[in-house]
């Protein structure tokens, strides 16, 4: 295990510094940098030219590529030139902003999603499947700009939630800014869950209907098992599999941060900062947040593999076998 462990964190690391690079070099290679989106038409040359040079931006491109890659090498990511403060805390602070909506929005998701994939599976001719299935079907089909944009209007018109935003009072702490929190977390859960939930059903309900069709399930049925039984303790274990692989990566996908429902909800999370750093072509920010996403991806994959290996009994016996080998 520690071997198959090593292995692991070793193609994590590469994958983090891989995909940090490749940002890195790709927004260099924009047309622009920072001081220039910053500062706008109206500074002089000289003026830019004096402020390229005091971060750097006039050095070739390997040699400012090399100085970020020492400094990551002391676990330094640099300093945003566009906030002014150094990388590593600003996107631990938006990932931990991202971090709390991708919680929330896959525990709804879930809790949506898989009690009603019980009904189409079981039930697959009853009027209740039929409006599922075609409620899964419109979240599928509705892009989440427009979803996100649907519910930011009935907030704006209802006022039941606000609109935008993860807080609205300033100077605020403990119960006060939890319950703030709180109030902000329904619109942007809703576009992120929603879609969320139809996938789960339609993957879970899927499988489900395999899964009752297992000569296992033929066999418990036909020792008298109550159906309830067989479908709860037997059928739905078999059909966690393809969930759970698929549920490690969705996590792993959100936690990197969604662009479309941060940037219409104006949730101060890891996708609004990174776009902020590509408008603004930051280097040392947008490599630190392709960084963040990368490793939060490969932390999505090894859940994935875990919920993978606990739904499937054969899956431990041939990693246990690969460990031992």
């Amino acid at each position: 295990m520690p071997a198959r462990l090593l292995r692991r964190l070793a193609a994590t690391l590469l994958l983090v510094v891989g995909v940090s690079s490749a940002a890195f070099l790709v927004t260099h290679l924009a047309p622009g940098d920072v001081v220039q989106t910053t500062m706008g038409f109206s500074a002089s040359q000289a003026t830019i030219a004096r402020a390229q040079h005091r971060i750097g931006l006039d050095r070739p491109l390997l040699v400012q590529w090399g100085a970020w890659l020492a400094g990551v090498a002391r676990l330094d990511l640099g300093t945003s030139a566009l906030y002014q403060r150094p990388v590593g805390p600003l996107v631990a602070e938006r990932a931990l902003n991202t971090a709390l909506l991708a919680t929330v929005a896959f525990l709804v998701a879930l809790m949506l999603g898989i009690p009603p994939a019980f009904i189409t599976a079981t039930r697959p001719r009853s009027l209740a499947a039929h409006l599922i299935r075609v409620a899964s079907l419109v979240l599928l089909s509705l892009p989440p700009f427009v979803g996100s944009l649907a519910l930011v209007l009935v907030a704006a018109r209802t006022g039941w939630f606000p609109a935008g935003g993860m807080t609205s009072a300033e100077d605020v702490t403990g119960v006060a800014l939890l319950a703030d929190v709180l109030w902000h977390l329904p619109l942007p859960v809703a576009a992120l869950a929603l879609p969320l939930a139809a996938t789960f059903e339609r993957l879970q309900a899927q499988a489900l209907t395999e899964a009752l069709d297992q000569p296992a399930i033929l066999a418990a049925r036909a020792r008298g098992i109550p159906e309830p039984t067989i479908v709860r303790r037997h059928a739905w274990r078999l059909a966690l599999k393809p969930v759970a692989a698929v549920a490690g990566l969705v996590f792993g996908a959100l936690l990197s941060g969604s662009f479309v429902v941060e940037m219409v909800t104006a949730w101060p999370g890891l996708g609004r900062l990174t776009y902020d750093a590509l408008l603004h072509r930051d280097l040392e920010l947008v490599a630190g947040c392709a960084a963040a996403g990368a490793l939060v991806l490969s932390v999505g994959l090894l859940l994935a593999d875990m919920a993978i290996a606990w739904s499937d009994p054969r899956v431990r016996v041939h990693v246990a076998s690969e460990v031992r080998a």
